[in-house]
C-alpha cells in the first residue's frame, strides 16, 4: 500500500501531526493483527488510534477556534488512551520493549503537537 499522497485535496493532509497520527494507527493496526488480544482490547485500541487522525481532520474543518481546539483536545485524549493501552499490553508481555518504546515515542510526539495546536487556538 502506498502511504504517500500524490495529491493533496484537504488542508489537514498537509499537517505533520496528521501524517504521524496515520503512522501511529498503522503501527497500532499491526499490533492488533499480530498480538493475541482480547476482543475488547482490540476494539478499544483500534478505535482510539483511528480517532486521533479522524479528530485532527474534523477539527481542521471547523471555522471557530474553540471548535477546532475541542477536536484537537479530543484527539490528544485518544492518544493518551492509546498510550495507556500500550502500557498495559507491555506490562502483560503482549508487546515487546522495542515496539512499546517506538509507539510511545510517536504517541508523545503527537501529544505534544496537539497540545501546542490547541494552546495556539486559545482566546
Amino acid at each position: 500500500m502506498n502511504t504517500e499522497l500524490n495529491f493533496i485535496y484537504f488542508d489537514f493532509q498537509k499537517l505533520e501531526v496528521y501524517r504521524k497520527a496515520k503512522d501511529f494507527y498503522l503501527h497500532s493496526k499491526q499490533i492488533l493483527e499480530e498480538a493475541k488480544l482480547e476482543r475488547y482490547v482490540r476494539d478499544q485500541l483500534g478505535r482510539a488510534s483511528y480517532s486521533v487522525a479522524l479528530n485532527i481532520a474534523e477539527g481542521s474543518a471547523k471555522k471557530t477556534n474553540p471548535d477546532r481546539r475541542n477536536f484537537f483536545t479530543i484527539a490528544r485524549g485518544s492518544i493518551f488512551e492509546c498510550a495507556a493501552i500500550l502500557d498495559i499490553l507491555h506490562q502483560e508481555g503482549k508487546i515487546d520493549q522495542v515496539v512499546y518504546s517506538n509507539l510511545l515515542k510517536l504517541a508523545s510526539e503527537i501529544s505534544k503537537m496537539l497540545f501546542v495546536m490547541a494552546r495556539n487556538l486559545e482566546s
